[in-house]
Formats: structure tokens, C-alpha cells, sequence
């Protein structure tokens, strides 16, 4: 018996994988979920953002998200920034060598171009357009 949904959601969560194996090995010892996160906080206002709305974005718990961003802020990707007037926030600071890491990966031709070759951007952007009215918007705004 054939369920497409199952077929559909199963291939979406191969995706996650392929896509995490892939970039990987492109993204200079950071994984997929790292670069989301500077992703998300180079679009940020100020390169900023609080650690419960950075693990919103990147759809993991704040205690995942937290143990996601000691790594990184050991390599200096990223820093922890205190409130000033709230003991109990926190902000994620995307660092000068967090934003110039971010930035170079996209100045390589070939950072995306062996998993989504060229000739499908049109296939792509149906893709993303599928996935905006199932699920709304999913990149920063």
C-alpha cells in the first residue's frame, strides 16, 4: 500500500541528513546546525540574538541550543552577552571570525553547487515555495 505523506515525510527527513553529511565537509569543521546558527544571527539586527530565540529558529530546545553553541564559542564563532538590565537573558553575538567564516563560505563555488547543481533552481524554488505554504516562512526575516 502506498502513502504518499509517509513517502513525503520520510524523504523529507533523508534530506535533513544528505544535506547534514554533504555540508559538513564544506563548511571548515562546522556542521550543518552550526551554520544555521550563524545563518540566523548574521541576519539578526546588531548580529544578535537571545538564546531562546536563536534555538526557536534553528528548532532545537534552549538546552540544546546551548550545548550546540559551547564548541562554537570555544573556536570563537560566537560569544555570550550578557543583559544589562536582566540577569537571567542571554544574547548569542555573532563574532568578527563567526561573520567572516559565514561570508567566505559563500564566496566558494562550489558550497552548494554538487548538492543543488544550477541547472535546478527553477525545481528549488518550487521546493521552497511547497514547503512556505505547508509550513510558513522558515528563513529569517
Amino acid at each position: 500500500m502506498k502513502n504518499t505523506n509517509i513517502d513525503f515525510i520520510v524523504n523529507v527527513a533523508k534530506l535533513h541528513t544528505v544535506l547534514s553529511k554533504e555540508m559538513d565537509g564544506r563548511l571548515w569543521g562546522v556542521g550543518l546546525t552550526d551554520f544555521i546558527v550563524l545563518f540566523y544571527l548574521n541576519k539578526s539586527e546588531w548580529n544578535k540574538l537571545r538564546r531562546i530565540d536563536l534555538a526557536e529558529k534553528v528548532w532545537l530546545t534552549a538546552s540544546w541550543i546551548t550545548r550546540l553553541l559551547l564548541p562554537m564559542e570555544k573556536i570563537g564563532l560566537v560569544s555570550r552577552v550578557a543583559d544589562k538590565y536582566d540577569a537571567r537573558v542571554s544574547f548569542v553575538l555573532l563574532t568578527e571570525a563567526g561573520k567572516t567564516m559565514f561570508i567566505d563560505s559563500f564566496k566558494r563555488e562550489e558550497f552548494t553547487d554538487p548538492i543543488l547543481p544550477r541547472s535546478y533552481v527553477g525545481r528549488v524554488q518550487d521546493m521552497i515555495n511547497l514547503m512556505r505554504e505547508l509550513w510558513g516562512e522558515i528563513t529569517c526575516k
